[in-house]
């Protein structure tokens, strides 16, 4: 019996005579899983790209390029699609670490540009913008990219703005739309060049006025060629071509007094742009649509009639913005305020007025009476026959010694602004820098910076026909209103002030900063 167990015995063991060792076995587990862990590392730090080559943004994310057709792409997208791709090219990653690279810069290209996820499929053109716009992490530096891929793109930033309710250097009420204004701004700053023609003879070219209330030109254009921030030398990398002229300079010098006789300074003008054209391959390239003049004169507007493509595609800065006359284009031109300089060593006298409790004038004007407003305007109020209501042909000698034209201001809760000979008045911004609230008589006149500017906040508009109802319609604003009005004409002055160095916001940046925009705007 024995025998007959030994005998089953033995293929028993012969069958196992490969026994397994388990208490072998798992010792050889955490090997293996130190193992997959230093794999794992160098897949991630060698194979794929550290963050800073692979970007994925967040969902507010402003570096990354948006389309008018799209928002900010998912992360989603980018943690499904694009790590599936990722994946999938990690064998040629090996050999060529920067292959992954270029394939996510390519994957957030705006939409209606990329035609395909991989990067080799892109055409070169997409693969330079791809390049520009997508960044590290870091908002995108707008100046890689052509003058004419910036301005597409900054038009599109702009057009999906991130909504902003307060900012301190702003005060939202005085603005359409601040989120707008802010990122506007912001790009201008970051992005604008301007090319300034050297061509012209001075006095009527880079002889800027600066006294007086045609010096709006001329400070624009003092500032504007001492700037190094906004010009550039060279015209292949500019957004925009400025035309340094004065109107101001062109009356004094082409004019001859009391002929009425405007057409020598059009032929003058007509002849510069000429010449201009036919020395620099720019104007014709876009037919004068991103070059830019600055004209606070009355007749600045019609300087540009002896030219066609001037006065239509040219984007003008004007005192004299008065579309009725089919020379200035809503939209595309701005208006330009009128102010009055008075001391250009120290533009700045004289600002600021008394609190809303010491106006005890209800209203003032007191002007020349030319025009067709101002005689109507005199008809009914002058002459003294109302306490509340300060309305002179002049300041007459008694009143003025008194209390002088500034002090009236200064005491009066509304200024009168009717327009003279042509819509525009420099009391409008009279009435800012000594804090009074401006009430504006002009039919047919865009009002300064309206591109951006909400002056309902901080103004009254009355229409030329209810000059016999002023004083009621003055009365009939709530005393809660007036006071807010009051302290916004407060605010927004500092968006009207004529810096010898110019400072974010005022005038100067202003002014650009509108024709910056409408540039935008025709895109």
């Amino acid at each position: 019996m024995n025998k007959f167990f030994q005998q089953m015995e033995l293929p028993w063991r012969c069958r196992f005579v490969y026994k397994i060792d388990w208490r072998r076995l798992f010792l050889l587990i955490p090997i293996f899983t130190v193992f997959w862990f230093v794999l794992q590392i160098f897949v991630h730090c060698y194979v794929i790209p550290p963050n800073k080559h692979l970007h994925f943004p967040r969902e507010n994310d402003s570096s990354l390029y948006r389309s008018s057709n799209s928002t900010i792409h998912s992360n989603e997208f980018l943690k499904g699609d694009i790590l599936q791709e990722v994946q999938f090219t990690l064998p040629y990653s090996v050999d060529s670490p920067n292959s992954t690279n270029k394939f996510v810069q390519s994957a957030s290209v705006e939409q209606d540009s990329v035609e395909s996820v991989d990067n080799r499929a892109q055409p070169k053109k997409d693969k330079k913008v791809a390049n520009a716009i997508v960044s590290s992490g870091k908002q995108t530096d707008i100046r890689l990219l052509s003058p004419t891929e910036a301005l597409v793109y900054a038009k599109k930033e702009i057009d999906h703005a991130t909504f902003v309710n307060e900012d301190p250097n702003l005060y939202a009420p005085l603005f359409r739309n601040i989120s707008v204004f802010k990122r506007s701004y912001e790009l201008m700053e970051t992005t604008l060049k301007v090319y300034i023609y050297r061509d012209g003879a001075r006095p009527i070219f880079h002889n800027p006025y600066l006294k007086g209330i045609y010096a709006s030109e001329g400070w624009f254009m003092k500032l504007m060629e001492e700037n190094k921030q906004f010009v550039t030398k060279d015209p292949d990398r500019a957004h925009l071509f400025y035309l340094p002229y004065s109107a101001r300079q062109m009356e004094v010098a082409l004019y001859v007094p009391g002929s009425h006789d405007l057409k020598p300074l059009s032929i003058f003008l007509r002849d510069y742009v000429n010449k201009i054209a036919a020395k620099y391959p720019f104007w014709n390239r876009t037919h004068g649509s991103d070059h830019f003049l600055v004209a606070c004169h009355d007749w600045g507007p019609y300087t540009v009639t002896g030219h066609k493509e001037l006065a239509r595609n040219t984007i003008k800065a004007l005192c004299n913005a008065d579309p009725s006359e089919r020379i200035f284009i809503a939209g595309r031109d701005i208006s330009l305020p009128e102010t009055t300089i008075r001391e250009p060593r120290r533009p700045l006298r004289y600002l600021g007025g008394n609190r809303a409790s010491l106006r005890p004038i209800l209203a003032f004007f007191a002007g020349s009476m030319h025009g067709r407003v101002r005689p109507t305007l005199l008809k009914y109020w002058g002459g003294e026959k109302d306490e509340d209501m300060k309305i002179y042909k002049r300041l007459p000698l008694r009143v003025s010694k008194k209390m002088n034209y500034i002090q009236h201001m200064k005491s009066s809760k509304y200024c009168l602004c009717p327009m003279g000979f042509e819509v525009n008045s420099p009391r409008i911004v009279e009435a800012i820098y000594y804090e009074c609230v401006p009430v504006i008589i002009a039919d047919n006149f865009v009002l300064p910076l309206s591109e951006v500017l909400d002056w309902s906040a901080f103004s009254v508009v009355v229409a030329e026909k209810d000059i016999p109802r002023l004083k009621e319609i003055l009365l009939s604003i709530p005393m809660r209103k007036y006071v807010a009005m009051h302290h916004n004409v407060k605010m927004v002055q500092k968006h009207f002030l004529w810096n010898p160095k110019p400072t974010r916001y005022d005038l100067f940046h202003m002014i650009l900063h509108s024709i910056w925009f409408n540039k935008l705007n025709q895109i």
